[in-house]
């Protein structure tokens, strides 16, 4: 998942819980590092206070001693004494001459490990050139870390007698237990402060994304075709003001835009139509006019067949001024908007009242019920079929050898639907977007006032139409509407 695609409120939460856990993180490496510090300084301190006490009790052996003190007696001097210091001290005390050969030892082994018998020429080196004489080493053996702590020992004229050298132990199990009871202290309370913080970020993040989310909201249910409700929103930040003051101008502006945008669709629908009418009206004229002036030329009182000619030109009046008034009617029946008058309808019977009216053989129905109830208004129901089979009869060329209309009802979940598929011509690409267009027309395409009159009356009972065109094929309606 990608964090681009995270909600902005996602995003807050998981920030906020990231926070916590790094400062967690962070806190414990400070705290681990701090302890490490203190027990490094712990070891040093108390190597030093060891080390300071040793060597008194060393000068004091030294003063009180009848040995003449010298490195070669040093053996003597301390044969019993540097256990004893050993046993007060608790720490083991290695003695070596000048030259780092071992001289005493309070450790109690009967064999020696030969390293320990003489000292390495670096640390001889190092104690002689440094200012205070004095050299620490760090040694791990056996998982185990050592100091070892070299000096020399002096007499009462200061002159150099011995090297002192002091292996201490660095035992951090004391240490260790007070982080790791530590660590785990903190820990729970990290812990707690996580499900703290999960809570508080839940809320923070929702406090602050309910001014966006409901911005979002409006700006989704946004329709240039519809009045849009601007968008009140209390206490809030400067930033979501604006853009809520910025989407409210949004909707003022496009509230105006839509009204001239549907005045300009209507002016422009109702210029079409008055060409189309226009057109259609002037079609029969022509005729008609040619028959007057054709009329007032040959007409002659004393003509024996005057009455049959008479006839004849009546007729064609007659017949103009019938497609005259189908051309009004079929406009004024698409003006008219369709009454709602719902009924409780067996949508299968009422289909089949409309298709009786129709001769044609080769249209075929079928249904997957003998009973669909639905609410609708009889009479617009059958003129919903009459105009969809109307249209597939002209769709087919009288040429075809295999004509073919299927009408069939059924039900999908609470919808009813009733389709009507041909293997006409089919629908050109180019006309399938204005297919539903008011385009008056009397050519046998089927692409006119039917359709708009179709589509005007599903919309009306919140239905839907739809199709499916390939030139050449076919086409298949499908009318779609609520059962109740």
């Amino acid at each position: 998942m990608k964090i681009k695609k995270l909600s902005l409120r996602s995003r807050i939460f998981i920030a906020m819980i990231l926070l916590v856990l790094l400062a967690s993180v962070l806190i414990a490496a400070v705290t681990i590092y701090q302890y490490n510090e203190e027990a490094r300084d712990y070891h040093r301190e108390r190597l030093d206070r060891k080390e300071k006490a040793i060597r008194k009790s060393i000068e004091f052996t030294i003063q009180e001693t009848t040995y003449p003190v010298t490195t070669e007696n040093i053996p003597l001097i301390f044969k019993d004494a540097i256990f004893d210091i050993d046993a007060i001290h608790n720490l083991q005390i290695n003695l070596y001459d000048l030259e780092g050969e071992l001289l005493k030892s309070s450790k109690r082994t009967i064999q020696r490990d030969t390293t320990e018998q003489c000292l390495d020429a670096e640390i001889l080196n190092a104690l002689s050139n440094t200012a205070e004489h004095r050299y620490v080493i760090k040694q791990e053996e056996n998982g185990e870390v050592f100091q070892s702590s070299y000096s020399y020992i002096t007499d009462k004229k200061f002159k150099n007698l011995a090297i002192l050298n002091l292996p201490y132990l660095e035992n951090d199990d004391f240490l260790n237990k007070e982080l790791n009871e530590f660590l785990m202290r903190l820990g729970y309370a990290y812990l707690a402060m996580i499900l703290a913080a999960i809570v508080f970020a839940y809320f923070i993040s929702k406090y602050i994304t309910k001014s966006l989310k409901t911005i979002s909201d409006k700006m989704n249910e946004t329709r240039l075709e519809k009045r849009n409700k601007k968008i009140q929103v209390d206490s809030t930040s400067e930033e979501i003001e604006t853009l809520v003051n910025s989407y409210n101008s949004m909707i003022d502006e496009l509230e105006a835009s839509a009204v001239k945008l549907a005045t300009s669709e209507r002016e422009q629908a109702w210029r079409e139509m008055a060409k189309q009418v226009a057109h259609e009206i002037k079609n029969p004229l022509t005729p008609m006019r040619l028959s007057v002036q054709s009329f007032q030329r040959k007409f002659d009182p004393n003509d024996e067949n005057i009455h049959q000619k008479v006839d004849e030109y009546s007729s064609t009046l007659i017949q103009q001024i019938d497609t005259m008034s189908s051309i009004a009617s079929a406009f004024s029946n698409f003006a008219k908007m369709p009454a709602q008058q719902s009924e409780n309808l067996n949508v299968v019977h009422i289909v089949k009242l409309a298709l009786d009216i129709f001769n044609e053989d080769y249209i075929s129905f079928e249904a997957e019920a003998e009973e669909i109830i639905a609410k609708f208004d009889r009479t617009q129901l059958i003129r919903v079929v009459t105009n969809l089979v109307k249209n597939s009869i002209q769709a087919i060329p009288d040429t075809s050898k295999n004509p073919s209309i299927k009408v069939k009802v059924f039900s999908d979940n609470k919808k009813v639907k009733i389709t009507v598929e041909d293997n006409g011509n089919g629908i050109a690409e180019e006309t399938k977007s204005k297919i539903f267009e008011p385009k008056f027309t009397t050519k046998s395409s089927g692409m006119g006032l039917g359709l708009a009159m179709v589509k005007n009356i599903v919309e009306t009972f919140k239905g839907s139409i739809t199709f499916t065109s390939q030139e050449g094929e076919g086409t298949i309606f499908t009318v779609s509407f609520p059962k109740e």
